[in-house]
């Protein structure tokens, strides 16, 4: 036969858990085992066998939400490993007041309002030294013979998914804007040409059209390729390449870009570099850097791509010295869809993929990125591929 008490816990832990721990801290006795009718708004009381005590109190230590148990005087009583994790103080040190613990007034009142008689489960944010953190509070009075004598808090820390939320709502909003520019010019371009009698609007318009669902096919392979990149899936056919070898066609390929623009593009390789990586992967690379670097580098001004090696990695290198980047957007320009000036790529045509494919392509062969920048001056843009382990070895 299961004990009461272990029954009581696997059908509703959170309520077990919350009695386990009055259990532990009242100092009466205890009563029976019995199961009052709940009062509303508040938990009902259900008090587990004494030889569980132990056992409770050994779960709630290893939960791994936070759990605090809070006296009348606002005084922490218990807290648990976690709470003293989550909300950075030192668990084991019971007895001072809850505001020494948490920093916060709205989160004292939770507290405060609790000992009336008031439950609330309510996101509860904490500023940071590296930024806010968002916990999912809980605040449930603990009633003793009628009484409100103590208050216990759960907390578990939400922030990470509170960011993924927001970016899967920024995702789909980049996503549909995208999307939705392009189309709504091929469909206003084919509506014109169905209108018009004469072949000359075919001749102007469907040559465009074309180019919008280019746009369009280009967009959707990029999304394909960034998300295999974050999820682990990116297939690379790894191979010894040389870095210059690669580097070279596609420096190439963008020179009468450059001379039209009036901007020097020149390939520097410090020394030979031989890498094992997936050449074509690395051409999309070099492709995404260069093109951003000329599209935001006006005339008179100059790109240059070096190749170098340090100790076991490969160096590659981007510099302009073109617009900049501004300070607060250099965190995030390795961020899908997030772009520094948007009507500037509005009319470039990009969707603010390409650096954050780059990125994919550079951790997928073990490597890391990163961007230097001042505004009105230009950017450095630096990766770091391991060497082949042959390479190291000679």
């Amino acid at each position: 036969m299961i004990p009461f008490g272990w029954a009581i816990l696997a059908a509703c832990a959170g309520a077990a858990i919350v009695l386990g721990v009055q259990f532990l801290m009242r100092r009466s006795e205890p009563a029976p085992a019995v199961v009052p009718e709940p009062q509303t708004g508040l938990p009902a009381e259900i008090e587990p066998p004494q030889e569980f005590g132990g056992a409770f109190i050994r779960l709630v230590r290893a939960l791994p939400i936070g759990v605090i148990l809070v006296d009348r005087s606002l005084r922490v009583e218990f807290a648990n490993g976690a709470a003293g994790t989550i909300f950075g103080f030192d668990a084991s040190r019971a007895g001072g007041h809850i505001i020494e613990a948490i920093q916060s007034v709205e989160f004292e009142a939770r507290i405060a309002e609790s000992l009336e008689g008031e439950a609330s489960i309510a996101p509860f944010e904490l500023p940071g030294r590296q930024g806010a953190r968002t916990y999912r509070v809980s605040v449930y009075p603990l009633v003793d013979e009628g009484e409100v004598r103590r208050v216990v808090v759960f907390a578990e820390d939400q922030t990470d998914l509170v960011r993924l939320d927001r970016a899967r709502k920024e995702f789909l909003s980049n996503v549909s804007h995208e999307l939705r520019t392009p189309l709504s010019s091929i469909k206003l371009m084919l509506e014109t040409v169905m209108e018009s009698p004469d072949e000359e609007a075919a001749d102007l318009f469907l040559p465009q059209a074309l180019a919008q669902v280019d746009r369009l096919a280009e967009l959707v392979r990029q999304l394909l390729d960034q998300t295999r990149a974050e999820s682990g899936a990116l297939k690379l056919n790894l191979r010894e390449v040389d870095l210059e070898e690669v580097a070279a066609p596609i420096v190439g390929s963008f020179e009468p870009q450059a001379s039209n623009k009036g901007v020097s593009l020149q390939l520097l390789p410090e020394r030979p570099v031989r890498v094992e990586a997936d050449a074509d992967r690395l051409a999309q690379v070099f492709v995404n850097l260069i093109d951003n670097a000329l599209r935001h580098t006006r005339s008179g001004g100059r790109v240059r791509v070096e190749l170098d090696a340090r100790g076991s990695d490969a160096i590659v290198r981007v510099r302009d010295n073109g617009a900049g980047i501004p300070y607060r957007d250099l965190p995030r320009i390795f961020e899908r869809f997030y772009v520094v000036d948007r009507s500037r790529t509005r009319e470039s045509g990009g969707a603010g993929l390409g650096l954050a494919i780059v990125k994919g392509i550079v951790d997928a062969h073990g490597g890391s990125i990163s961007a230097e920048s001042t505004l009105g001056r230009g950017t450095t843009v630096t990766i770091r591929i391991p060497i082949m382990r042959v390479q190291r070895e000679s």
